[in-house]
Order: C-alpha cells, then structure tokens, then sequence
C-alpha cells in the first residue's frame, strides 16, 4: 500500500470516529403523547321516560259521561342513540324517539310510532381549537335546551320552561357550530335552522338564526366555578314581517350538594299579518338540593305572562322527591314522586290543572 493510500485510510478512519462520537441520541416521541384514534366506530345507547300520572283536576269524563279522575301509565320518551366515528375529525349521531300517534282517520290513530329526533353528522376541530369544538350538518340539538337540560337534569319529569310553554324547540334542521373557551371559561354554539322544530317540514322560506353564549366568570375558583351566565337569542318569522323573536337569560349554579337555576324569557309573536304583535314574558326558577346517598329533591315555581298588555299569569309548582340510582359509569337511572300544581288567572279561562305522578328515568 502506498504512503498516500494509507494517509488517505487514516484520514477516514479518524473522521468516522470523530461522527460517531458527534452523533445525536435515536429521537423518540414526547411522553405522554397519544395519537388520534381513527378507527370507525359505533355505540348504541338507549334513554327512557315512563311513568304513572293521577290527575285530580280537572276532572274527566269516560264513555258514559260518568265524572272521573283520569290516569295513566305513559311512555313519554324511548330513544335508541346510534353514535360513532368514521375518523377522529368526522363523527356522527342518529337518535329514534317515540310519539303518540293522533292523526284522525289514520289506522295508527292512538298507537306509539317511531320519528326521527336527531340525524347528523358532525366535523371536530380539536385538533385546531378548544376541546369540544365541532359543526354540524343535519337534524340536530338547537343551542339553548339541550345546554340547559344538562344542568337541569330532571327532563324525565317533564320540559323546562321555554320548551313546555311552547316557545321554542329541541331539535331542528340546520347548520351549527360550537366553540370552547379556553381554560373553562365557557362556550358559544351558533346555528341557523329551519325554525319550526323536527316535528314539521319548513312552512316557509324564513330561516331562524339562534345563538347562545355562556360564561364561567371564576372556573377555578372552588365554590364559584358551578356558577355560568348564559344569553341566548333566537331571530326567525313566520313569514316576510312577521316576527317570531325569543330571548332567553339564563343563571344558573352547580354544585355537589345542590343544582339551581332562573330563566328569563321575552318572547315577541306576530303570527299573522292582521294580528298585532304580542309580547310575552315570564321567568322559572328551580332548586335540586342534593344528598350524598342520592336522595334529592325537585323544587321548580314558573310563571307565565302571554300578553303583557293583558294582566294575566299561568303560575306552574312542581315539588317532588328522587332517588338516583348509583349505576356503573355512563348509566343513568332514577324514580321521582312528584306533585304538579298549574294555576291560570281568569282572564285566562282555562282550568286550574292539579296532578300526582311517579316517573322513572333509564339512560345508558
């Protein structure tokens, strides 16, 4: 081997060396990162609503005209809940619900038949923004009542106040999207629906747009992280210059020994253009004072002002007691014995409605 062969052979030995010993450690992913799980999946859940109710007053007549107290057993909500992915930005829920059926004439007049509640797909954009932040395409949850059923907790009793009354709906046909603040600050869910709930097709070429935005003001602060601050508002028409205008302030408190809650409501209707407009108000507000052995109770008092030109109030008590069940994780159950009281004033010409009922609630 030559003397220049060798130097060479060094001179590349020693620079080998002198990489290995510079060269960095094997890199491996940060601790603690977990990849987005993209498998297509799917669950099934079910939610039910049944219960006895005795109705003391008013009074009801059987098919001799004899005067009776009417009762019965019901089934007032069977939802069969399909949800899943089909990636970890696209998921998507399906939910059957049962209805009377009371059309006249129809050979199913009287049966309990199956309707859609919810049907939609929706795109996740945790991977861009808060957790919990999503559109949605389809038949889906309007902003206000599902929010509020989640704090309320006691729908298997009956709907909270804006629903009950009529004046606005659950679920619709629309587009939507849903932001997370950061930190727990709160969220805001915004959509633009059809306007006339799931139980109808569109009446008409108006659309109603309906917002909500709810604050924490102190998510980290022991006692008042249960406390949110909510506005919702919902603008739509029943035609061209007709209004149908509802806003709605909400409070309410979460805590482990009691949940609590006031709804303002302002709700503005022309339902035809001969009729003037008609502004109603009312307000509900409610307590669940809770134990740790799952015995609560239900107190709720609303009051109701369909007109405010007109000095007349629907006045509603609900109390009762319930026992809630202590299931495995993602289970739901609870009985609750309740009295129901609805009051009208005379200018109202309705009768006063008195009732007694033991509900069950089943969700898993």
């Amino acid at each position: 081997m030559s003397t220049t062969t060798k130097r060479l052979a060094c001179a590349v030995a020693l620079a080998m060396t002198f990489l290995s010993r510079r060269a960095p450690a094997q890199v491996t992913a940060a601790a603690g990162y977990v990849p987005p799980d993209d498998k297509p999946s799917v669950k099934v859940g079910v939610t039910i609503f049944t219960d006895y109710t005795y109705q003391s007053d008013p009074k009801g007549k059987d098919a001799n005209g004899n005067e009776i107290d009417p009762n019965s057993f019901n089934l007032s909500r069977a939802y069969v809940n399909v949800t899943g992915q089909l990636h970890h930005l696209i998921s998507y829920r399906v939910t059957t619900d049962v209805t009377r059926e009371t059309g006249s004439g129809s050979s199913l007049n009287g049966s309990l038949t199956v309707r859609l509640k919810y049907a939609f797909g929706q795109f996740n954009m945790d991977d861009w923004l808060p957790g919990g932040s999503w559109i949605r395409l389809g038949l889906q949850q309007t902003p206000y009542i599902d929010y509020a059923e989640g704090i309320y907790r006691y729908r298997f009793q009956g709907p909270i106040f804006v629903d009950r009354e009529g004046f606005i709906t659950s679920s619709d046909f629309g587009l939507s999207g849903h932001v997370s603040f950061p930190s727990n600050f709160g969220d805001v869910h915004v959509g633009f629906y059809n306007g006339d709930g799931y139980a109808k097709s569109e009446a008409n070429d108006q659309k109603a747009v309906q917002a909500r935005v709810s604050v924490r003001p102190a998510p980290r602060v022991a006692i008042a992280k249960g406390l949110r601050l909510t506005g919702f508002y919902d603008a739509d028409h029943y035609a061209s210059d007709q209004k149908r205008e509802r806003f709605i302030g909400n409070l309410t408190f979460e805590h482990e020994y009691v949940n609590a809650g006031f709804d303002y409501l302002n709700a503005k209707d022309r339902s035809a253009l001969a009729s003037p407009e008609v502004t109603g108000e009312g307000y509900s507000i409610w307590a669940t004072p809770k134990t740790p052995v799952g015995l609560e109770a239900l107190l709720r008092y609303d009051s109701l002002k369909p007109n405010k030109d007109v000095d007349a109030r629907k006045k509603r008590f609900i109390g009762g007691i319930a026992y809630w069940f202590n299931p495995a994780k993602g289970l739901s159950t609870a009985l609750l014995a309740d009295y129901e009281k609805v009051d009208y004033d005379t200018k109202l010409n309705k009768p006063d409605e008195r009732r007694y009922a033991l509900h069950l609630l089943v969700n898993f």
